[in-house]
């Protein structure tokens, strides 16, 4: 397999040209292609830079040329979860006409792409990115080739690395900012290049309360680090 992950401009695609437009951002949920009608259905999360952003980013959306049906499915303050259908854009038959699949979720912010897609073979892969020239402006991010161990690792450890991501949502606002502080201006490290002083004057608070949200965090992650090697051991 040849992983690919490509950032990309595409111009027929209503969520980059409305990104571009815009102060607002999609994520990918949920996606499927009709091969018949030729047309992809998504479930996205649409963030705005304020509520207002993202009602204009929304009409823009629902009255792009390649739109062909758009659905509020929620709304609260300046997020929305959105179902669309649109029509195959020049990248998504490039890609398909090559045998490419998309192989991860695509992420959209200020008029590019990320995409990751896949080929079995290195010549289909490279067929697609001489098509993708003609009508397109992308970024090769990464290329790697991945052999049958490493796909099946990947298959085998996704439960572990779920449990990890998941670790990371528990974490509250204050306990993520606390962590990534900590672990930034070096007070993990050996000898320590912060105090725990430091990191209370850093956040205006006292060290028994910066103390607090440093082994809450902590103690969070290492419960999920701790299921997750449970897991790869099954």
């Amino acid at each position: 397999m040849i992983d690919i992950t490509m950032d990309m401009e595409q111009y027929d695609c209503p969520f980059i040209d409305t990104s571009d437009d815009h102060g607002v951002t999609y994520s990918a949920i949920h996606w499927d292609f009709d091969r018949g009608a030729r047309e992809l259905e998504t479930r996205l999360v649409v963030e705005g830079d304020d509520r207002g952003e993202l009602d204009s980013g929304l009409q823009s959306l629902q009255d792009h040329d390649n739109m062909r049906d758009c659905s509020l499915l929620s709304k609260q303050d300046d997020v929305a979860h959105i179902r669309t259908t649109i029509g195959e854009t020049d990248a998504m038959r490039a890609i398909r006409d090559h045998d490419g699949y998309i192989t991860g979720p695509f992420y959209i912010e200020d008029g590019s792409e990320l995409w990751h897609v896949g080929f079995d073979h290195e010549d289909t892969a490279d067929g697609a990115l001489s098509e993708l020239e003609w009508n397109n402006e992308f970024d090769v991010v990464s290329r790697e080739s991945t052999d049958v161990t490493d796909l099946q690792s990947l298959v085998q450890n996704a439960g572990a690395a779920m449990t990890l991501i998941e670790g990371c949502r528990d974490l509250s606002d204050v306990e993520r900012e606390t962590l990534e502080t900590a672990v930034s201006d070096g007070y993990f490290q050996s000898p320590r290049s912060a105090t725990l002083g430091a990191l209370a004057d850093e956040f205006g608070v006292s060290k028994p309360a910066v103390s607090k949200n440093l082994r809450r965090g902590q103690r969070k992650m290492i419960e999920r680090v701790v299921e997750a090697l449970d897991e790869l051991e099954e």
